[in-house]
């Protein structure tokens, strides 16, 4: 027995669709004044059929592209999705790989007047338990207090993940991981360069560089801090305290 494709099943799915819509628009209540009632009814039905129609567009990847309709719009030639529509809701499969969206890049050599306009993309997902958020934005005219001139705040791709108190932040020049359990309450913590600290204060960091033959730097490695040894024992019931 073969297993039909996706593309296959979404069109048979939608032809009947599309048959049963066709029959309702169709019914002869609808032209009939005298017997509103049903008509109403059908109408209802109606509007139901079109909510299955966008939860089947939304399983379509739009394998066969996009044709020209009314309007000089582009509309997908299995689904019927107008081309760069906006999407309300999101279908992912329970197992798989699961694909939202595609990678946006900053799209302008212009300096924006303000943060808002400037902004392409900023969302965020909760995925078991980590969050991961990407924002994506051109050039725009920023201020800082104290400073009379704006300055500019380049153009960017930024992507962060969290997992409890470990953040790693992504952007087009660096690369950061940071531990928000450590940072300092007031001010900012201290920064340097490697060769610029002492072999003592070195062997106290958990960090581990990794490099190829020439000497080029490949990827570094952090060790997760030990958890405090100050931490509370579990109380223990009366009986497994009598049980000791």
């Amino acid at each position: 027995m073969t297993t039909e494709l996706p593309k296959a099943r979404l069109k048979r799915e939608l032809r009947r669709l599309y048959h049963s819509m066709d029959f309702v628009s169709r019914h002869p209540v609808l032209r009939d004044g005298h017997r509103r009632g049903q008509g109403t009814k059908l109408a209802e039905i109606y509007q139901q059929l079109g909510l299955a129609w966008e939860f089947l567009g939304l399983r379509c990847r739009h394998w066969d592209g996009y044709g020209r309709v009314a309007e000089g719009k582009q509309a997908c030639r299995i689904c019927g999705k107008i081309r760069g529509a906006d999407e309300r809701w999101l279908l992912l499969p329970r197992e798989g790989r699961k694909v939202i969206g595609r990678k946006s890049v900053p799209t302008s050599g212009k300096v924006f007047p303000k943060q808002k306009t400037a902004r392409l993309l900023s969302d965020a997902i909760v995925f078991h338990g980590a969050k991961l958020s990407v924002e994506v934005q051109n050039a725009y005219c920023s201020s800082l207090p104290g400073f009379d001139q704006d300055i500019t705040i380049a153009a960017d791709r930024m992507v962060r993940l969290t997992e409890d108190d470990i953040v790693c932040s992504l952007d087009a020049s660096l690369i950061s991981v940071e531990l928000r359990g450590r940072r300092p309450k007031r001010g900012l913590p201290y920064s340097a360069f490697l060769w610029e600290l002492p072999r003592k204060r070195l062997k106290a960091f958990p960090v581990m560089l990794e490099y190829d033959r020439r000497g080029r730097f490949v990827g570094i490695t952090i060790f997760k801090p030990a958890r405090s040894r100050t931490m509370r024992r579990p109380r223990l019931s009366t009986q497994q305290s009598l049980n000791r």
